[in-house]
C-alpha cells in the first residue's frame, strides 16, 4: 500500500486563502440577499395591515380608524407611545395591541405591526431585553392632520383630512401606513408637513421614514398595494440609528438635500381643500 502524503503548508494556506477570497465575495451577496428578505417581509407586514384597515371600514359604514385618540366618533387604531423605557406600552402586547381596533381584522398577529430590521429592543419586567412592539405608523392625514400645514395646527383649513374611505380622493396615491425610524416613532401617528414641500428652501422633515432597507422604506396605500421607497437625500437616507442613546435623533428639522423625499411623501399624503 502506498503510504498517503498530506497537505504541504503551503497547499494548506493556499486553500485557506481561497476559502477567504470565497467568503469575502459571498458574504456581501448574503448580506444583501438578507436584507432583501426583510424589506420584502416590511412590505407584506405593511400590505396586511392596509388589509386590516380597509376590513375594519367595511364593516362599520365606511368610518375608518383615527391615526389619534380623541378624535370624536373613530377609536386610535393604536393607543400608547413609544420610548425606550421598560414600560409595558413597549414590548407588552397585552398594553395596547391586543386592544387595537384592526387586531382581530390583522389575524391577531403581533409581527405585522414591526418591520423585521428594526432591532430596537426594551427591558422587560423580568429584566430581559426584548424587541419593542411595534415599527409601523399611520399618516396624521387619517387623524386631526395638525402638522401638514407645516406649523403645528389641528385646526387648519390647508389640506384634506380623511375620515371615511369613500372620501380619499385618490386611494392609489394616499399612503396609511409606514415604516417609522426607530428613534423618531413616539406616538401610531406620523406627522409630515405638505405646506412647503415643493421647494428646498420650505420642505420639513417632522417625523423621520425609517431607511433599514439599504436606505429605503416600506409603505403601504389606501387602494391596497404596497411598496419599498427608496430614498434619495442623506438627511432620511443615512439618518443615524441612536437607539435611545446618546444624541437622540432631532425631529422637526429643514429636509436639506432630503427635501425631494418629503415632496415625494407629501405628493402621497393628501390633496389640498
Amino acid at each position: 500500500m502506498k503510504n498517503r502524503q498530506g497537505f504541504t503548508l503551503i497547499e494548506l494556506l493556499v486553500v485557506i486563502s481561497i476559502i477567504a477570497i470565497l467568503m469575502g465575495i459571498l458574504m456581501p451577496a448574503l448580506s444583501t440577499a438578507k436584507k432583501m428578505a426583510q424589506s420584502i417581509a416590511c412590505s407584506s407586514n405593511l400590505r396586511s395591515l392596509m388589509i386590516a384597515w380597509r376590513m375594519y371600514a367595511d364593516e362599520n359604514d365606511d368610518k375608518l380608524v383615527s391615526a389619534e385618540s380623541g378624535v370624536k366618533g373613530r377609536p386610535n387604531w393604536f393607543t400608547g407611545g413609544l420610548s425606550y423605557s421598560a414600560d409595558p406600552v413597549n414590548w407588552d402586547i397585552e398594553n395596547d395591541m391586543k386592544k387595537s381596533p384592526l387586531w382581530s381584522y390583522a389575524g391577531r398577529n403581533p409581527k405585522i405591526f414591526k418591520c423585521p430590521a428594526d432591532k430596537a429592543k426594551v427591558t422587560n419586567n423580568l429584566g430581559a431585553a426584548v424587541p419593542r412592539v411595534r415599527s409601523n405608523s399611520m399618516s396624521q392625514v387619517f387623524g386631526r392632520g395638525g402638522w401638514l400645514d407645516k406649523t403645528y395646527n389641528e385646526g387648519q383649513q390647508a389640506w384634506r383630512t380623511y375620515n371615511k374611505l369613500s372620501t380619499i380622493v385618490s386611494p392609489v396615491k394616499t399612503w396609511v401606513f409606514v415604516d417609522e425610524h426607530l428613534d423618531s416613532i413616539n406616538d401610531a401617528a406620523f406627522a409630515n408637513a405638505c405646506t412647503g414641500a415643493w421647494t428646498q428652501s420650505g420642505a420639513q422633515i417632522i417625523d423621520f421614514p425609517a431607511n433599514y432597507h439599504n436606505g429605503a422604506c416600506g409603505f403601504s396605500f389606501a387602494d391596497g398595494h404596497a411598496l419599498v421607497h427608496k430614498w434619495t437625500g442623506s438627511k432620511i437616507k443615512d439618518a443615524p440609528l441612536f437607539y435611545g442613546f446618546n444624541s437622540s435623533l432631532l425631529l422637526n428639522v429643514p429636509a436639506e438635500n432630503s427635501w425631494e423625499d418629503v415632496m415625494w411623501m407629501a405628493e402621497r399624503t393628501t390633496v389640498k381643500k
